[in-house]
């Protein structure tokens, strides 16, 4: 009995080593989310009944002077903000419910205001989720700087990609693919999502500018938490005589534009995975879950706190990208209406919204039920 509790709540055990930081990593991002909704909602003047973090039954809660109910329920696999008039958590409208309102309640429902306030708030869940990954990394930056090497190749693996290619040790990085390049992990994070891509290569060798062009191939690497991933590689090395690493430190001003550029930087890996994704062009084991992302928090949390945040820097990425997708219920599938709404100049009808609801609804539950067979049975 004694085993099975050290392994229990031990700080490598099961509840502090892994579901405390698990919860802890999903809370923050979902709480972000809900409240970039609930902010700017409540700027347009629109009314909140729930803020809601998990699902199901609520375990405790209370009720604000304005009539929203915060609440902490059951499921802590997401949340919701439920504004005046809506069905339910997912903001469909309740047509009976709105003609049941009073005048000053429909004053402030949801699906009585103009097209651009819905979007509005629809769009700063993922808005809100965006920021608070540039929060992190601006702070990041600004206690710990970044460590970066030059461009330069030092090594060429035999019978890789950039031997085929004509890569020579001393040559030095300019751009990939037209874009610029300032150190060896900007190559590398262009190169590492482009598997089976031929790529441009401009390089400068003894003074001129030479192209060369390489098709990365898949490579099976260990990450900082111990994954195992698969990126695109060309074979090439940087060494510490070529690279002369260094940390530069950032000023509050500069950490927050490197923090908006590496956020951008992490929205396109993403963008590009899914991609590649929906074409058959990526490992569908490199696509996790809730239980890859508990099992990523507990190596994060044994790394070190500074882990763990840049932990929920990233899945914020993740869920902001994830709910822009043009599917209902997500707020992508709300701003396709919308956007459809703004040309037509009318609402889309209540009879073609619930048919595309039910559909994407669907769409949704099978996405979750892939990722969990890949997270415990696939992969």
């Amino acid at each position: 009995m004694s085993d099975v509790l050290t392994s229990i709540f031990s700080t490598d055990g099961l509840l502090v080593g892994t579901l405390i930081p698990f919860l802890f990593v999903l809370t923050v991002v979902v709480f972000v989310h809900e409240m970039g909704h609930y902010l700017v909602g409540r700027l347009c003047g629109i009314g909140v009944t729930a803020f809601s973090v998990g699902f199901g039954p609520e375990l405790v809660g209370f009720t604000d002077r304005h009539g929203t109910r915060w609440k902490l329920s059951a499921v802590p696999l997401g949340g919701y903000v439920k504004f005046v008039g809506d069905m339910n958590a997912t903001s469909t409208p309740d047509a009976q419910q709105i003609d049941s309102l009073s005048d000053a309640e429909k004053r402030v429902a949801f699906h009585t205001q103009p097209v651009w306030k819905r979007a509005a708030t629809v769009f700063a869940g993922p808005a809100f989720n965006f920021a608070l990954a540039v929060a992190v990394f601006a702070v990041m930056f600004s206690i710990y700087g970044r460590y970066v090497t030059e461009p330069m190749v030092a090594e060429v693996r035999p019978g890789s990609p950039a031997e085929a290619a004509g890569f020579q040790p001393g040559d030095r990085f300019v751009s990939v693919d037209g874009i610029a390049v300032e150190t060896f992990a900007d190559v590398q994070r262009y190169v590492s999502g482009r598997a089976g891509d031929e790529i441009v290569f401009v390089m400068l060798r003894d003074g001129a500018e030479i192209e060369l062009r390489a098709t990365p191939v898949l490579s099976e690497q260990t990450d900082a938490l111990g994954n195992v991933v698969k990126v695109g590689i060309i074979g090439v090395v940087n060494n510490e005589e070529l690279g002369q690493p260094r940390l530069i430190e950032y000023s509050p001003g500069q950490a927050f534009v490197q923090a908006v550029s590496e956020t951008g930087h992490i929205i396109q890996r993403t963008g590009q995975f899914l991609q590649r994704f929906v074409v058959g062009r990526e490992d569908r084991c490199q696509l996790g879950g809730p239980v890859k992302i508990a099992d990523m928090a507990g190596r994060a949390a044994a790394l070190g706190f500074e882990w763990l945040v840049q932990l929920v820097a990233l899945l914020s990425v993740g869920i902001g990208i994830l709910n822009l997708l043009p599917i209902p219920p997500l707020d992508g599938g709300h701003l396709l209406f919308y956007g459809i709404e703004s040309v037509i100049r009318r609402p889309v009808s209540e009879r073609t919204m619930e048919a595309f609801y039910r559909v994407g609804f669907v769409a949704v539950l099978a996405f979750m039920g892939f990722v969990l067979w890949n997270d415990i049975f696939a992969c």
